[in-house]
Formats: C-alpha cells, structure tokens, sequence
C-alpha cells in the first residue's frame, strides 16, 4: 500500500525549509537540497521534493533569501526591473543563499537527519545559479544538478572563473536547446572545459532539444528522470540502479 511522504517545515540557522523523509530505511539519510526560481518559493517543488523521499532521500527544499518566508517586500518590483538589474538583483540573492548551505548541511548533520557524507543539491533557474556557486563553497556537496541555470555570472565572483572548485562534485547540467531567458552557451562551454581538464565521465551536460525556459511537461519528466538517475549513482553508488 502506497504511503503519503511526511512533510515537516523547519528553520535552521535561519533559513526557512520544507523537508520531505523517506519512507524507508534509518536516518541519517543521502540529503538532497532543492533550490527554487526566481520570485517563486520552495512550496512550488513539494511534488519533486515527494519524488526525492520515495527515491529514499531527506528532500530539502530551501526559501531562498528574500524569497518565500523571508520574501523582501519590493521583490516583485525587483523581479519587474529592466533585464540586466533583474539579472545582478537575482545573482545577489543566489550568492547569499549558496553560502548558507555549509551551515544548513552540518544543522542537519548534528540532528542525525542527513548524512554528511552524501549530500546532493539541485537547483531550477536561479536555483541552478546556486547550484553552481554551491559546489564552490561547500566541499561535502558530492552531487550537483543544475537545471536551467548559468554557471556564467556578469561581474563579481562568477563560477566559471574556478574550474578546480568542479572537480570534487558530480555535476550535471541540464539545459533548454532554445531557452532566451538562461541560453545554454555558458554551462555547455564550462563542461566542455571540465571534459578537457578531466576525461573521466564525472560530469554531464545534457541539452533538452527543443525546449524553452518554461518547458513542456514532457521536458520537465526528462529532465527530473535524468536528476533522479544522477542522485541514485553519486549519492548512492551501491544502487542497483
């Protein structure tokens, strides 16, 4: 008989999340932090999170700063703004969230939910500019799913400028072929760098023919196959899977 997921929200260390347990098996559990989009907030990925927990991992989904339980109060003026402000305000924001996740991981690590040792982050649109900023600063993260997102920022500290901070994680990369808002130029040159410095398959860029930023249903089940299918070899490498 099919059980529904337990869903618990939490803060830690300030920030606002919504967990997602396993049905099965003691904790502590492979975590899997999942990251939103812009101007969105981590209840938009309750079916995702409920997805990661019957796969067997504690989902985690996160309120980005200035988003959700936090939300700033002019958010929707920024979002609204021409292009390029919106563009550094949301980089801003990805920034300031990737570098609470040291802090999250070892809360749930110390309360024996998550195991430290197998921690994963996946990431939409803004969320996956986190994502990419995320494997920089917390070198536990073993798997890294970057959905929609650019690993190649405007100014300040950009991603693409640390090739090595890469080498430690699994990092997939999934794009949309035809996709105006986050075009796929940066994430496929930064895998094409990382397969030059690295031969070994320990990276992924896949490319969804066809799709837009707001992709189509059948896009969305691609790409969460390939995110699933990804969290099951790095996280869980004795998988049969």
């Amino acid at each position: 008989m099919d059980r529904s997921i337990a869903f618990a929200s939490r803060t830690v260390g300030g920030v606002p999340l919504l967990l997602a347990f396993p049905q099965a098996g003691d904790a502590p559990h492979p975590a899997v932090l999942w990251f939103h989009g812009f101007g969105v907030d981590k209840e938009v990925h309750r079916k995702e999170l409920e997805q990661l927990a019957r796969a067997g991992f504690l989902g985690v989904g996160v309120d980005a700063v200035g988003h959700g339980a936090r939300r700033l109060p002019d958010l929707d003026a920024r979002q609204a703004a021409p292009h390029e402000q919106a563009l550094r305000t949301m980089i801003g924001l990805a920034a300031r969230t990737a570098d609470e996740i040291p802090a999250v991981v070892r809360a749930l690590a110390d309360e024996g939910l998550a195991d430290a040792e197998r921690v994963g982050v996946v990431g939409v649109s803004m969320g996956g500019y986190v994502v990419y900023r995320a494997v920089l600063v917390e070198p536990s993260i073993r798997a890294a799913v970057a959905i929609l997102g650019s690993p190649e920022w405007p100014d300040g500290d950009s991603p693409h400028r640390h090739l090595e901070g890469f080498r430690r994680t699994a990092l997939l990369s999934i794009t949309a072929e035809r996709d105006e808002n986050v075009p796929p130029a940066a994430a496929r040159e930064l895998h094409q760098r990382l397969a030059a410095a690295d031969p070994e398959p320990g990276h992924r860029h896949v490319e969804l023919a066809g799709a837009v930023h707001l992709m189509s249903e059948q896009h969305w089940t691609q790409a969460m196959d390939e995110t699933l299918r990804w969290l099951e070899r790095h996280l869980r490498p004795t998988s049969s899977c």
